[in-house]
């Protein structure tokens, strides 16, 4: 295919931006800047399903691949895709324009400003699933910082500033390891090109070195425990559009460098870190479940689940099963959609009383009953409940556990159980009682626009839990080849040991 498809996919949102940016509004609420940036956003998503039509799932290699030189023929702009980074890739720009529908009360300020922030987001998230250059990777990687720090910090909630630095800093001083490991594998390699990294391989000299420089960098985004402490923080300033793209796309580009990376670029590191990781994967989802059950504030509670589920995604990658990394994969998008779904949940209720304290609450089911539906669905998609695109994911992490490590999985099925005591007690609180708070009963069932929102991820929540085929069989290949790379490589470096 001659069609540039994905550098257009890439740069669609970054025009728009632009346009947005130049164009002056007649109307002062800047309301013709939304329906442009929502025009181009579903213009994208409508383009990255096309791409998803003409994608191959039965072959391995990168398709659609385009490379231009660039700085010198030192930095390659290159990228294709794969099974495994179109759904990251479709999941981008499905989330992209049901943030830009959700700002319709939320955002009273520079409304104009947070849409361009939002498009250069999207833009700079597929940048990062497309990448197949390292400098390149890394700079759509770091560039997604920019916007979510003036997302949170422009317009976020009353410790704006001190969560947006915060979430600065943490994601920065990780990165800065990747950078320089990047560098050294320029060094020992002679290329930062991905496709030749996995046919040439790394020397397992430096390959442990190597792993803890990215891993510094993907345990903050993922995040995973101790390094977590931001995201909390960052989730309950944030306006709800910035949480909605921080808990569905942001955290999953680590688990998304976790497979791409840690395991095709350095196998014999990867082997070699697993019971650490099963560690911290286990503290994750255990230690943040219980802090979840201790919260008061909706977000936060929510915030605290996302590392547990994120606990379950790098516990999957790091058994080296098919099964594993394939369900950490649905995990990841299902968790995309169901943490999305309980963001903008959360910001409906918001928007209507300007408080998220659970106690606050109570007694709305006979006054949102719609709302109370709506929300029942995503509670149980984050449950992990049978039907949900939630159960297939955990399901397929534990089954891949369990053939691992007895115990592990032992472990990590409780965070199964805190999760629904956590969930539920939450809707519990929230839905259900006695209706105390006279200020509820001024409340309104859910608007044209969040019905639209809520119900275009209910769906696909419900449809990919009863049926997960489509998801399945468009990584499966991929996945299989990546740890064909993986053992491979095992193999070649115990045959050298014996020898040596």
């Amino acid at each position: 295919m001659d069609f540039p498809i994905l550098s257009s996919i890439i740069l669609l949102p970054a025009i728009g931006a632009l346009f947005i940016f130049f164009v002056q509004s007649k109307n002062s609420k800047y309301q013709s800047s939304k329906y442009v940036a929502l025009f181009i956003s579903l213009a994208n998503f409508l383009l990255s399903l096309y791409l998803w039509y003409l994608f191959d799932n039965t072959i391995s290699e990168f398709q659609f691949l385009e490379e231009r030189k660039w700085i010198g023929g030192f930095i390659n702009y290159k990228v294709g895709i794969d099974g495994i980074s179109i759904l990251f890739i479709i999941l981008t720009t499905f989330i992209t324009p049901l943030c830009i529908i959700s700002v319709n009360s939320s955002i009273k300020t520079k409304l104009k400003d947070f849409l361009i922030a939002i498009l250069l987001m999207e833009t700079l998230m597929i940048g990062v699933f497309c990448s197949l250059d390292l400098i390149i990777f890394y700079l759509f990687f770091e560039g997604g910082l920019i916007p979510m720090f003036l997302i949170i910090g422009i317009w976020g909630g009353e410790r704006r500033v001190y969560s947006a630095f915060k979430f600065f800093l943490y994601t920065l001083l990780g990165s800065v390891l990747m950078l320089i490991a990047i560098i050294s594998i320029y060094w020992i390699s002679g290329t930062t090109d991905v496709v030749k990294l996995y046919e040439l391989g790394i020397d397992v000299r430096y390959q442990n070195l190597l792993w803890l420089a990215f891993f510094s960098s993907f345990a903050v985004k993922t995040p995973m425990w101790p390094v977590h402490t931001w995201l909390p923080d960052a989730h309950v300033e944030a306006p709800t559009a910035g949480s909605v793209l921080l808990a569905a796309i942001l955290l999953k580009m680590a688990g998304y460098g976790f497979i791409r990376f840690s395991l095709g670029l350095f196998p014999n590191a990867s082997e070699y870190f697993v019971p650490m990781i099963y560690i911290l994967s286990l503290i994750a989802i255990i230690y943040t479940s219980l802090v979840a059950l201790m919260q008061e504030d909706m977000k936060k509670l929510i915030a605290y689940s996302s590392v547990a589920h994120m606990g379950f995604v790098t516990l999957g990658i790091f058994t080296m099963t098919q099964q594993g990394i394939e369900g950490s994969i649905f995990q990841m998008i299902s968790h995309g959609l169901v943490s999305a779904a309980l963001f903008l949940s959360v910001g409906v209720i918001y928007d209507r009383m300007h408080t998220r304290l659970i106690s606050s609450y109570g007694g709305i089911v006979s006054i949102m009953p719609k709302y109370a539906i709506l929300l029942m669905i995503f509670v149980l998609g984050s449950i992990g409940l049978p039907g949900t695109s939630g159960f297939i994911g955990e399901f397929l992490i534990l089954l891949s556990a369990f053939k691992k490590n007895i115990l592990v999985a032992a472990i990590a099925s409780l965070g199964i159980i805190f999760a629904a005591a956590y969930m539920l007690w939450l809707y519990k609180r929230v839905i259900f009682g006695e209706l105390l708070n006279n200020e509820l009963k001024k409340m309104n069932d859910l608007n044209r626009s969040e019905v639209v929102t809520l119900w275009s991820l209910a769906i696909p929540i419900i449809f990919f839990g009863f049926y997960p085929e489509p998801l399945i069989n468009t990584v499966e290949v991929s996945v299989t080849n990546l740890l064909d790379i993986y053992n491979t490589s095992i193999e070649t470096n115990m045959i050298q040991n014996t020898y040596d």
